[in-house]
């Protein structure tokens, strides 16, 4: 194995082993984040919401089941690189079509083997999610570099991912239904094709524009960093409210909270991963969730909706529903299950609004 570096903005330096592709330039660039999944990995590395991000796993043990296409959550990853601590080289599962480190290569994507996960999450932990660069160039060069790349605060992650034209899915039930693709996954239009048709159309679409269409229900896909800086979403987001039925899904739920006039703020480390308990605060239920997302709306700047779910671990605002149109969000993946169907009721919900608006 070639040996290569990650180092963080702050100077931080951790010594692994190069696996996938050969980095262009011999270095890669980007957000640092952790993710304490333990099995998932290759949904994680398909999920455009990780635009702009290098994936560290804390589980010890990646790749032990290998990848195959039906687990894809998009067609290529969008992420910037991954970090593990021990790659496995024999994958085992009646499933697999092929390794972990040949998907890297395959989709051209870098990566670290033989790192401290354990010392690394715990400096992100401390010290916050920050820019990082790794490869195989000169420590000092990848110094430099870490140094002077940009957070991806205020930056339009969503135009990188979003759709260039809208396609249709074809569905199992009676609904019509537009998703805004900000960074949609696969398996949120496998759950929404069982209510009925669905038009994918880019993140950019105008209001007037969806509602033309006449659908039964509008919703508003996961997708990459700051909703503050995602061009328009807001304003059409608002524009549709009390015009159709909405449900929001991570991204979606920020964007359904800043159109309601809410505030939305940056986590130190972001939620990743699929253990994370939430309360349903209707009935005192507790789901485990998959979650990935680096914002989160401010629960104190909602005023025309009620906070309908919290995370255990820290307090965060997991869900809210509109007082006076049907409107509904979760910051969570219902469609993830790690439950593992805990939340599979958000989309019969999304359908009672649909059915009621008919």
């Amino acid at each position: 194995m070639t040996e290569a570096w990650l180092v963080l903005a702050d100077g931080e330096a951790f010594e692994g082993a190069l696996i996938g592709a050969e980095p262009e330039g011999g270095m890669v660039g980007g957000e640092v984040v952790f993710n304490t999944v333990m099995s998932g990995y290759q949904e994680v590395v398909t999920d455009p919401s990780y635009a702009g991000q290098i994936i560290t796993f804390t589980c010890p043990h990646i790749g032990n089941y290998g990848a195959n296409p039906e687990d894809d959550e998009s067609a290529q990853p969008a992420c910037r690189g991954v970090i593990v601590r021990d790659l496995a080289r024999r994958p085992s599962n009646w499933r697999s079509a092929e390794d972990l480190d040949s998907f890297l290569k395959r989709h051209n994507l870098s990566g670290l083997t033989e790192v401290d996960t354990r010392r690394l999450t715990r400096h992100i932990r401390e010290a916050g999610a920050m820019p990082g660069v790794f490869g195989t160039a000169s420590l000092p060069d990848l110094a430099e570099a870490a140094s002077a790349l940009p957070p991806t605060d205020g930056v339009d992650l969503v135009a990188q991912v979003t759709t260039g034209s809208p396609y249709l899915v074809e569905g199992t039930g009676p609904r019509r239904i537009v998703a805004y693709d900000f960074g949609i996954k696969t398996t949120i239009l496998r759950y929404l094709s069982t209510l009925g048709e669905v038009e994918v159309v880019p993140a950019s679409t105008p209001a007037a524009d969806v509602l033309a269409r006449k659908p039964d229900g509008v919703f508003l896909s996961n997708g990459p960093g700051d909703p503050a800086a995602v061009a328009g979403a807001t304003e059409n987001v608002r524009s549709l409210l009390g015009e159709v039925p909405v449900f929001g899904i991570c991204l979606g739920h920020q964007l359904l909270g800043r159109a309601l006039g809410a505030t939305t703020y940056k986590l130190p480390f972001g939620h990743h991963g699929g253990n994370h308990p939430v309360r349903r605060l209707a009935n005192a239920a507790v789901e485990i969730t998959s979650q990935n997302h680096n914002y989160a709306v401010e629960g104190d700047s909602l005023e025309a909706a009620d906070i309908t779910h919290v995370n255990l671990n820290d307090g965060v605002v997991e869900g809210l529903r509109c007082r006076d149109v049907p409107a509904f969000s979760v910051q969570y993946h219902p469609e993830a299950g790690p439950g593992p169907h805990d939340a599979r009721y958000l989309f019969a919900e999304f359908d009672e609004l649909m059915e009621a608006g008919t």
